[in-house]
């Protein structure tokens, strides 16, 4: 998930707010319910759209880049919502990576009438739980992150997702992985999440299928600071690839230690593992792992690296891969808010009315993805890149075909 600029320590969730200046948007406080409403100017009805991703925790790098992605956005389009009428404000809330916490906030968000759309979540687990919640409130969410195929399996009418599922990421990868790669053996290790647990099971299908062994399959508690005992069985098992479906403060320990008992082989994962706290965590054992991730390299083009620049100039932040998908979430989302007030006779629309809009959206270009949602919400032409860690920074390799 990490573009390819990663340098240097993450800062705070609470700079963008200032660095941005003018946004307004307050840092959540973390819990369910102690993030403060984003201050308004008087001008016109207040709009709120909110962010779910956890501001606290181990997990923070990511969901700080979906927040300050979709803030970055939304400051932009400030001005263009205050001539309709509207003070637009961000609503940041912290899941914490727990889907109780999610659940909680959601439940918050629902009584709030002024909160018309919600960014998020990072984890799969906390959206799918957090999603029921939504549906009640006939509350639109537009994912940048989550993969799990049941999230939209549901038959709720407000999920939608701007990225691949789990079922063409997994396949992909394995597929990549014997492939491009060699591979004839693999131990496979998750982290008991919805998200981790379903990415691998794709994986574990597909190798399957395509007659690559399976040496042995493993989870692994999210938490723990050791993981010798599945490092033990992968090297009874001498495997070409551990392959790890979980996210990066997980991976990071498990290649690390994998790496001092000698492992020699592949080590490859999913989105999970991209960000830049992979390299501060496994140190210079990160090199050459091999992730596929269900985002690209905005940096690729000329136009995607000035808005790189403009960016981290703007926030005081480095560029994740996942603020330039909150980014474009929060555009895709604004734009069928708009398109709602246009529909309403230029009066603040209720929540079905933006639901509608924003599940209606066909050929939307952000500054990365293509979005035509289907009838699940499921984005039609969401693509799987993969990419490799080379010493401090991951490096794109391309688009698996």
């Amino acid at each position: 998930m990490n573009i390819r600029w990663k340098f240097g320590v993450l800062s705070s969730a609470f700079v963008v707010a200032a660095a941005i200046g003018g946004c307004g948007s307050p840092a959540t406080q973390g819990g369910a319910s102690t993030s403060a409403e984003g201050t308004t100017s008087g001008a016109g009805d207040k709009i709120l759209i909110a962010t779910q991703s956890p501001l606290s925790g181990a997990s923070s790098s990511l969901g700080d880049a979906i927040k300050s992605g979709a803030e970055y956005a939304l400051h932009l389009k400030k001005e263009e919502f205050k001539k309709l009428g509207f003070d637009l404000e961000l609503y940041p809330q912290d899941d914490q990576a727990d889907p109780k916490i999610g659940v909680s906030n959601a439940e918050m968000l629902i009584s709030n009438p002024d909160v018309l759309g919600v960014i998020g979540h990072l984890n799969s687990g906390v959206a799918i739980a957090a999603s029921v919640k939504y549906e009640e409130g006939k509350l639109v969410m537009v994912s940048p992150a989550n993969t799990a195929v049941k999230l939209t399996e549901e038959g709720k009418q407000t999920v939608h997702r701007i990225v691949a599922r789990d079922d063409a990421q997994g396949p992909k990868a394995a597929i990549y992985a014997k492939k491009a790669l060699g591979v004839k053996r693999v131990f496979l290790i998750h982290d008991k999440t919805a998200y981790g647990q379903g990415l691998t099971g794709e994986v574990k299908a597909q190798f399957e299928k395509d007659g690559v062994e399976i040496v042995g399959y493993e989870g692994i508690t999210v938490g723990e600071k050791d993981y010798n005992a599945v490092v033990n069985q992968v090297m009874a098992k001498t495997p070409d690839m551990i392959y790890f479906g979980g996210h990066y403060p997980e991976g990071g320990i498990l290649v690390k230690q994998a790496r001092q008992k000698n492992f020699t082989g592949i080590f490859m994962g999913g989105d999970g593992l991209d960000s830049s706290d992979m390299v501060k965590i496994a140190g210079p054992s990160a090199q050459d792992v091999v992730f596929t991730s269900i985002s690209g390299d905005v940096t690729q083009s000329e136009e995607g690296k000035k808005w790189a620049e403009e960016y981290k100039k703007s926030t005081n932040k480095p560029l994740e891969t996942l603020s330039v998908y909150g980014y474009d979430s929060m555009n895709l989302l604004l734009d069928g808010l708009k398109n709602a007030i246009a529909e309403n006779g230029r009066k603040k629309p209720t929540r079905e009315q933006v639901l509608g809009a924003v599940h209606k959206t066909k050929d939307f270009t952000g500054q990365f993805t293509k979005v035509t949602f289907d009838e699940k919400g499921d984005n039609q032409s969401a693509d799987v890149f993969v990419f490799t860690y080379d010493k401090d920074k991951s490096v794109y390799v391309g688009k698996i075909e």
